[in-house]
């Protein structure tokens, strides 16, 4: 992942990316995905927020809200396919104010990173390697 850095001149008039731009952002980058990973994902919610509510904070003993950038809530290939009455969707949570602080520190662009946290926490709950991961990234771009 890499950078191509605009003119200083056109940083000035930007603003954040609000929740809405994110939630295209992680949309497009889902929709780069490899198709047999989209598949396994079928029904997938991508839900963008600014922070991990207080219970997710706890849950994970994050030591700040900045700490947590995404989070999957949901059911993974591993499980049981068969779904049950009020089960909620699978779903992946990201976190946009600690995606835009690591984006403001580091060298990738806001897209790359926003996709890598999505492959991430997909993967991690679907049992994946670091390494399978690092491939469905590198077939996304």
């Amino acid at each position: 992942m890499g950078s191509v850095r605009p003119p200083a001149q056109e940083w000035s008039s930007r603003a954040a990316p609000s929740l809405e731009d994110f939630e295209t952002m992680a949309d497009a980058a889902f929709r780069r995905l490899p198709q047999r990973f989209q598949r396994a994902c079928e029904g997938l919610v991508i839900r963008v927020e600014d922070f991990p509510d207080d219970e997710v904070l706890e849950e994970f003993e994050a030591s700040s809200e900045f700490e947590l950038l995404g989070l999957f809530r949901g059911q993974g290939l591993a499980q049981s396919e068969t779904s049950q009455t009020g089960q909620f969707p699978n779903m992946i949570h990201l976190f946009r104010r600690p995606i835009l602080d690591v984006w403001a520190e580091g060298e990738d662009t806001l897209g790359d990173l926003i996709r890598h946290v999505l492959v991430h926490e997909i993967g991690h709950h679907f049992g994946l390697s670091d390494a399978d991961m690092d491939r469905i990234e590198r077939e996304a771009d």
